[in-house]
């Protein structure tokens, strides 16, 4: 359930019996000819249709990641590792007071991944909690189905292309070479904008929704057992 349908009471009765939460974590930052909130928008999703047969609550995205990277291309914004990791503790903390002994941080955005070694540091002085970080498109069956389908595909590309991360602008089904994964991570922003051009890392741009929603399926379905496990 998304916290956004619940008040404190609801939340208070919730924990009296379940001690689990979900926390989704997304970027604002250029996916190319997809919108700017495409890993927020899929990250908050994806938690939702996981815990909702299961009634978990659901706390809304932050939206803003590690971007610094695209910081040359308008409306992508960054916050500092530094920044992300206080913000995730001060939710883990808040959590914590609430009553939630359980937490799974689903990320959208491989950027964030500093939350990952926050988690581990945040349980070491709270031992009465557990915090797993769910990098949903890097879960074993998630990423076995992305690379059957399309073994290239990266940011911006086909592989973020889903009915809810597309525009009307979105560009239909193109094709664009590969970028040089080892040129672009020594770059600083501008010149990776000049690199990357329109913003995709390399790939088709789009896929049948089909195989789209196949891959969605499985995702929603290896997020909702890592989240009933518990």
């Amino acid at each position: 359930m998304r916290v956004a349908n619940m008040d404190w009471r609801m939340i208070d009765d919730w924990v009296r019996q379940d001690d689990r939460a979900v926390l989704p974590l997304g970027s604002t930052e250029q996916h190319a000819g997809l919108s700017l909130l495409t890993d927020a928008i899929l990250s908050e999703r994806l938690a939702f249709e996981a815990a909702d047969p299961l009634g978990v609550p659901v706390f809304p995205v932050v939206p803003f990641g590690v971007a610094p990277h695209f910081q040359a291309f308008p409306g992508s914004i960054t916050l500092r590792v530094e920044t992300l990791c206080a913000v995730v503790r001060d939710v883990l903390d808040s959590l914590k007071r609430s009553g939630f002994r359980r937490i799974l941080i689903v990320s959208g955005h491989i950027g964030n991944a500093a939350a990952s070694c926050l988690a581990q540091e945040w349980m070491m002085d709270n031992p009465d909690c557990r915090v797993r970080f769910h990098d949903w498109r890097r879960a074993p069956r998630t990423l076995a189905q992305l690379q059957a389908t399309d073994p290239v595909g990266s940011h911006g590309s086909w592989a973020e292309n889903f009915p809810w991360t597309r525009l009307d602008s979105t560009p239909a089904d193109e094709a664009k070479d590969t970028v040089d994964f080892d040129r672009l991570g020594t770059l600083p922003p501008f010149e990776v904008r000049t690199l990357l051009e329109d913003g995709s890392f390399g790939g088709r741009t789009q896929r049948a929704d089909e195989e789209m929603l196949a891959i969605w399926r499985i995702a929603v379905q290896e997020t909702r057992e890592m989240l009933d496990a518990w």
